[in-house]
């Protein structure tokens, strides 16, 4: 490999019929990513529950790439959590993210794995990063202190990708999306992101009579928010139409304040309330809007509204809110 590697927007079209294995394939993003898989004609998808394979597990992983000899790799699988999740266990987000990604990485590198598409967070870019967020943005500033942790392990999984690309030459990449949302989400009030507590907090008030619903921070801090299943569309559109060594930012180019959001949710659940916002708890970083010109330039957009989004995930969190994630 040359020391300033060439960027290519059209890789090629995947096998249909290769083995691909979908790390973390029940989560929100591996679940999405596993249904745009069918749908586009893949017919050999690999999956593994934790209780199957234990990704930190380094003996088992390896055990599991050898068996398996997949072709193309997703690596979706992660432990992830809000501000509360993040501040109150640091070491597991950090420990627990790195042997994932290291033993899933090194286990693909040993059986030869063409194709592997790596999923971090737009946690990684400074907190005070210029906005919209640009990718040469990485490492130039301190990061949020509440989920300083798992952004380091997910920029620990940059790094290796790129290590790869240069030691090995082989085309793995990197994807970084804004925050996501929709079925097969974490709506556990301890675990959860924004975005799902927000809707179980607003339906449970809106079923019980509840009222006021008090939400943390001030509701000023500005984010942006991608539908799962946009973000799967943007996973295979990558595999097939970027070859770079740079991670690419995957979101909308638009972003809503907490207070917005949590206006739309409401509404949308309906709850007929007051909201009150506890400002003594933290806000987070100010503003993550992600600049995703090179996803576009990759040829990719996204396509669902945040207000469809949402009535889609409500709705299905009315189906399935007797058996969701705690």
């Amino acid at each position: 490999m040359t020391a300033v590697e060439e960027v290519s927007f059209d890789p090629g079209p995947l096998d249909r019929d290769a083995t691909f294995y979908v790390a973390g394939h029940r989560g929100l993003v591996g679940s999405a990513i596993w249904r745009r898989l069918e749908v586009a004609g893949f017919n050999n998808l690999v999956g593994r529950t934790s209780a199957e394979l234990d990704l930190k597990e380094r003996e088992a992983v390896f055990d599991f790439f050898r068996e398996n000899k997949p072709k193309y790799v997703v690596l979706a699988a992660a432990k992830v959590g809000g501000i509360l999740a993040n501040s109150t266990y640091p070491v597991d987000f950090l420990s627990d993210n790195i042997r994932i990604q290291s033993n899933v990485m090194d286990a693909a590198l040993e059986a030869g794995v063409e194709r592997l598409l790596f999923l971090g967070s737009s946690c990684i870019y400074p907190k005070f990063a210029e906005q919209p967020i640009r990718e040469d943005s990485l490492l130039t500033g301190h990061l949020e202190p509440t989920n300083d942790s798992y952004a380091i392990a997910k920029i620990a999984g940059i790094l290796n990708v790129q290590a790869v690309r240069r030691q090995y030459g082989l085309p793995w990449i990197s994807a970084m999306p804004t925050n996501l949302y929709g079925p097969n989400d974490n709506f556990s009030p301890k675990g959860s992101h924004v975005l799902p507590a927000l809707i179980r907090r607003y339906d449970e008030a809106a079923r019980s009579g509840a009222s006021p619903v008090t939400n943390w921070g001030t509701g000023t801090p500005r984010r942006e928010f991608l539908h799962s299943d946009d973000m799967a569309d943007a996973c295979l559109h990558l595999l097939e139409h970027y070859d770079g060594p740079d991670q690419v930012n995957v979101g909308t180019g638009s972003d809503v304040t907490i207070r917005e959001i949590a206006e739309t949710i409401a509404s949308v659940v309906g709850y007929r309330g007051e909201t009150q916002w506890d400002i003594s708890k933290p806000d987070g970083t100010p503003q993550k809007l992600l600049d995703v010109s090179k996803l576009a330039e990759a040829g990719w957009t996204a396509k669902i509204s945040l207000e469809e989004g949402l009535e889609r995930t409500v709705q299905w969190y009315h189906e399935h809110v007797d058996t969701i994630r705690e």
